[in-house]
């Protein structure tokens, strides 16, 4: 069992609360009537270990999770093939370079691309 609480009867969303894809997702799922615990990285940090989980969860290494095309990334970072552990850092210090949002429900894990990808869990 992982550090990240999950639920079959509600949907876990961690997302940025100035992303305009996690606030369409975030307004399909009320649309649709879901149960939605809403975990907003940028005001609740993630510890390494969760970062760790959720890559896991989607089958991908944690450097996948650091979207590069970010300005945030571009501004502070240069493509570099860095360390697992200076991936999760990176990650800690500057929350908005993750790729987002990411939904859990039960065993389910999807990173949502598209705001109804949400009923697809």
């Amino acid at each position: 069992m992982g550090e990240i609480a999950t639920s079959e009867r509600q949907i876990t969303l961690f997302y940025h609360s100035k992303s305009v894809r996690a606030k369409q997702t975030l307004a399909y799922a009320k649309a649709e009537g879901l149960a939605i615990l809403e975990i907003d990285l940028l005001k609740t940090k993630l510890t390494g270990t969760q970062i760790i989980e959720l890559a896991e969860r989607l089958n991908i290494n944690v450097s996948e999770l650091v979207n590069q095309e970010h300005s945030s990334y571009k501004k502070n970072f240069e493509h570099h093939n860095f360390s697992t552990n200076d991936w999760i850092k990176m990650i800690k210090h500057n929350p908005e370079i993750m790729k987002q949002p990411i939904a859990i429900r039960g065993d389910i894990t999807i990173l949502v691309e598209t705001p109804s990808d949400i009923i697809k869990i």
